[in-house]
This record gives structure tokens, sequence and C-alpha cells, in this order.
């Protein structure tokens, strides 16, 4: 407390990240500064503001000619699918996995998007906004309840505008419903944005026919994927959610951020958290799952990369081409790109996808292509990051189905999956191989 009566008292919030915004210990105009915030930004319910970012997403959009497909492109892109669905028969051993085909505009890969991003986004936001209150203590927190509301509201503007941003420039990029390797768009809906094809197509010296076939094939081999192997649309959902769901806060960071920021400002306080003021920190945990979620992405686009390049071989001369200058788009990335990265901490590229093509394509030419799809039954047989660091090495010491009986094949896949959870064989089983191979 303070020697003269007639002095405010200590700032309750001293030693907190908080205790630059009550200097001096007297507490700011919270209704003023309340209603000037209100000003700024719409309500909303959650960890983000999804009436804001989809309105920043459509003005991104529209910055730019993004005319309605027509019904001839409509009709280009079904019978792309179409085509690329009977080449694909001759090179995996899933069907088809597409129900329709769409052309869309960039807005409508906004809007037919939204949700999965928003599953991806949320569980990130809600630790980032929540770990704003938390960083205050207890007592501190009572007297700032007010502040804390306010914190929440702009945690979720600040998340609202980066994710519109973002939204917006990958529209701008994106080719197909599933051209970053997650199952953005409904199941069995094989989309391609014809604007953005025609972009890509410029300077490749490959016909837009081609062009679009091509990617017909990369659509339609993701669709395969998915409606075949029915955990992994799960499986990399939920990795993302629960890698969101660990994210922690540097309190200590944000108390060197938060010195002299002005409480009755509340442009500056936007503009701090737009700046990265509760950026999240990544834990030993979160890095590993990171780790292994990446190296999905790239178990999937690498297997999609070697099952078009099978499918194309034969019937399409500029394939090779094709394949080279989407594997350099997909290293590159994008400013969008980099966006959700530093959002959400999470590579939307593959940083792996040639190891993971050299791989499954070796697995094919030693054991043909039933062996290969199968390592999709179960997530305990997927390759590695060890394995994609020796792609020409997976499964070296494993037979080709051929070679197996019935028993001997179902003894081998129930050995994979016990090694992969760690458990060994089954008791009572004696498996044919040496156990340390």
């Amino acid at each position: 407390m303070s020697d003269n009566p007639g002095e405010q008292p200590d700032n309750p919030f001293k030693g907190t990240p908080f205790e630059q915004f009550f200097g001096g210990g007297q507490m700011p105009d919270l209704a003023g500064l309340m209603s000037q915030v209100q000003a700024m930004m719409t309500p909303h319910e959650g960890p983000v503001n999804w009436t804001l970012a989809g309105d920043i997403a459509r003005r991104a959009v529209a910055q730019q000619p993004d005319p309605s497909p027509t019904q001839r492109q409509q009709d280009q892109v079904a019978d792309s699918v179409r085509l690329a669905d009977h080449w694909l028969d001759e090179a995996t051993t899933f069907s088809s996995g597409v129900t329709s085909t769409a052309a869309w505009s960039r807005a409508e890969w906004v809007e037919s998007t939204r949700e999965v991003w928003r599953r991806l986004v949320e569980p990130v936001a809600e630790s980032v906004v929540g770990a704003m209150g938390n960083a205050l203590p207890e007592d501190a927190r009572a007297m700032a309840g007010p502040l804390i509301g306010m914190l929440g509201q702009m945690g979720g503007a600040m998340f609202g505008s980066q994710v519109g941003s973002a939204l917006g420039g990958l529209a701008t990029e994106v080719l197909t419903a599933s051209d970053i390797g997650l199952p953005l768009g409904p199941a069995g809906k094989a989309a391609l944005l014809p604007t953005n094809v025609a972009a890509f197509a410029e300077g490749l010296d490959v016909s837009e026919e081609d062009v679009l076939l091509y990617l017909a094939l990369r659509e339609a081999a993701h669709q395969r994927l998915f409606a075949h192997v029915p955990w992994l649309r799960e499986h990399l959902l939920s990795a993302v959610a629960d890698y969101g769901r660990g994210i922690t806060i540097d309190t200590a960071g944000i108390e060197e951020q938060i010195q002299g920021l002005n409480p009755s400002d509340p442009a500056a306080l936007q503009k701090a958290l737009e700046g990265g003021l509760f950026e999240p920190a990544k834990t030993p945990e979160q890095e590993a799952a990171l780790s292994r979620l990446e190296t999905t992405l790239a178990l999937v686009e690498g297997w999609v990369d070697e099952v078009v390049g099978q499918a194309t071989h034969e019937w399409m001369p500029a394939a090779a081409k094709m394949q080279e200058a989407v594997r350099r788009r997909r290293a590159a990335g994008g400013p969008a790109e980099e966006t959700f990265a530093a959002l959400v901490g999470l590579e939307l590229r593959p940083r792996r996808l040639r190891d993971a093509s050299t791989l499954w394509g070796s697995l094919r030419t030693r054991q043909g292509i039933e062996a290969r799809d199968a390592v999709w039954l179960h997530p305990d047989l997927l390759p590695t990051a060890a394995d994609l660091d020796d792609p020409l090495g997976f499964r070296e010491d494993v037979g080709s189905p051929e070679e197996l009986s019935d028993d001997d094949f179902e003894a081998g896949l129930r050995q994979l999956l016990d090694e992969g959870r760690g458990d060994g064989p089954d008791p009572g089983t004696t498996p044919d191989t040496d156990p340390e191979k």
C-alpha cells in the first residue's frame, strides 16, 4: 500500500504480463475502452469471428476478376474427371471415390471449404484466446473481468482477420478441392477452379487440356484415397485439432511485448494482437505431433504423385513436365500458406513429397500395386519419417503377396501392426521372420 492515504493503491497486476496496462495503479476507463473496441468489430460467439473472416475473404477475392464457371467449364471438368478415373483404374487397387464433380469460382471455394477450416483453426484459437485470461493471477482476474472479455473479443477478431486474409489469399492459388493434401471439400466431390487452373497453365508450354486433365487426375486420386482409407480423413483433421489444443502461451514474452501499450488506444492493441502478441509457443510434444502430421501429409501427396505418374506414363507425354511443375509449386508454397503456418503452426506443403513418392514407387516396383496400397489398411502400417530417410529400403525384407500364403500374409499383417504399437508379436505366435529385421 502507498504511504499517502490519498494515493491509489499499488497496482494489483504488478508482476503479471498486464502490469503495463495499469501503470501507476490506476484502472483505465474500461467502459469507454470497450465501447471503442466494439466499434471495431462485430459481435461473435466462439474463439474466431467467422463473420469477419468471411467478409475479409470475400473482399480479398473480389479484388480480382472471379467469374462464375460457365456450363462449358463445368462440362470440361466433369469430362476430365471421368477420363482421369478411367486411367486411374489401372494404377491403383482403389476404385473411384468420386460421387460428383464441380467447377468452382474462388468465392465458391471459400464457402465450400469453410467448415473444414473452422475445425482446423478453432482449437488453436480457443487455446490462444483462453491463455489471454489465464495469464492473470486469480485476484487480478476478478478485477479485470471486463478486460478479459474484451481481450477474448479482440482475440476472436484477430483470428477472424488473419483467417479471412489467408482464405482470400489461398483462394487465388488453389487448383482443386484437395490441392493442399487436406480433405477440405465435401466427401466425394471432385472440384477444380478453372480461373486458377488457367493462370497456372500460363508459361508451362503444356496445353490447357492436358493441364486440366493432369489436375483432374490428382484430384480423383485424392478422392480415391480418402474414400477407401476411412480413417485417413479423421486422422488428418484430428491431428491438426489435437495439435491446436496443446497450444501454450509464453507469458514472459507477452510481458516484454506489452510494455508501452496504451490501454486506451484500441487501435494499438489491435495492431499488437495482429503482430503476434499472443503468438503460441510450440512444446516438444507438439513438435513431435507436427512432425508426424507433416509425414502423413507427405505420404498422401507422395502416393498421389506416384499413382498419377503410373496412370499417365503411357498416355500423356507432358506428364513428366506437369509432375515437376506441381512438385515445385507445392515445395515453394505461397504467402497465404506462410500465413497459416504462422497462425496454426502447420506447414500446408509436404516438405518430403519427393521422398514419399520414391518410397511408394519403390514398393510398387518390388511388390506390386496391391502391396503398395495395402499399407493404407491401418495407420500403424504407414512409413515413418525415418522410413522417408531411406525410401528405397522400406519393407525390403517383406515378401510380395504372391510369395505368401493367406495365413502367412495375415500373420505378417498382425506382426506389423503389433510392431507399430510397440507390443511385439502376439502371444502364442511364432513369426517366420527374424524379429530383429
